[in-house]
Order: structure tokens, then sequence, then C-alpha cells
């Protein structure tokens, strides 16, 4: 499962997102992350869920975000739900073809493992491309 909060920047998509890692430590068992640019959210988010600051692994690029989540996953295999604040921010790219590439590897990942996603994106809500579209809810 991958599930997309999409919003302008100051919009409230960090609370939402926040909103939904706590409801998930409600309802589902096994390991969460949360990898954010920073440490935004170091007193936000609770203290069972992972919080990764991707800065400090130089991660530049979707090719290198799918290899730090199969990094994390090869390490624990419990891990069932990954959040990501900011994706355009920490793969540093908005191309189409590169984000519809990513979002779809981690579909297939998602039905392969069992670990959903939750990631938030700054940018208009109001008419998504359809293959960002068919990822929020």
């Amino acid at each position: 499962m991958v599930n997309i909060v999409m919003g302008p920047e100051g919009s409230g998509k960090t609370k939402l997102l926040i909103d939904a890692i706590s409801r998930a430590l409600k309802t589902e068992s096994g390991s969460m992350v949360c990898i954010e640019k920073g440490h935004t959210l170091r007193y936000d988010v609770d203290h069972r869920v992972r919080l990764i600051d991707a800065s400090e692994y130089s991660i530049k690029s979707y090719t290198l975000l799918q290899g730090f989540i199969s990094g994390l996953h090869a390490g624990n295999f419990d891990i069932t739900h990954i959040f990501i604040d900011n994706l355009y921010s920490l793969s540093r790219s908005k191309d189409p073809v590169e984000t519809e590439n990513f979002l779809d590897w981690c579909n297939l990942f998602s039905a392969e493992n069992g670990v959903a996603f939750t990631f938030t994106l700054a940018d208009d809500p109001s008419n998504p491309p359809e293959y960002i579209a068919r990822y929020m809810d």
C-alpha cells in the first residue's frame, strides 16, 4: 500500500503525517520507520518509531532512496510501515518519470514485502497527475 499526502508548503502535511503515524501505532504491529531530512520531527514522533535523518546518508536521488529502503528492510524484516516526509526534497527530484517509477517500485515492494508507505509531497493537490492521484486517499 502506498499513500500520498499532498499539499502546498505550509498546508499541514507534516501534521497529517504525524497523525498517520499515531494511528498506525494503534492498529499495526511490527516496526515502523520515519525518514525525514533534518530533525524537525524529533519531538513529534513516538519513540517506538525509528526516526532517520536522511541527510546523514547522502540520499540524493530516487535510486539511492530505493537502495536505502531495501537496506532498511534487509536489516529488519519486521518493518511494516515506512513514512517519508517531503519526498521531493529527500529525493531532490520532481521529475515526473522518476517519481512515477519510484512510486510504482514502492507499490511493488509493498505487495512483495508487506511494507506500507506513506509520503508527503509539497505540490498542488487540486489536479495531481494520474501516477500520484492513484495513491491519494
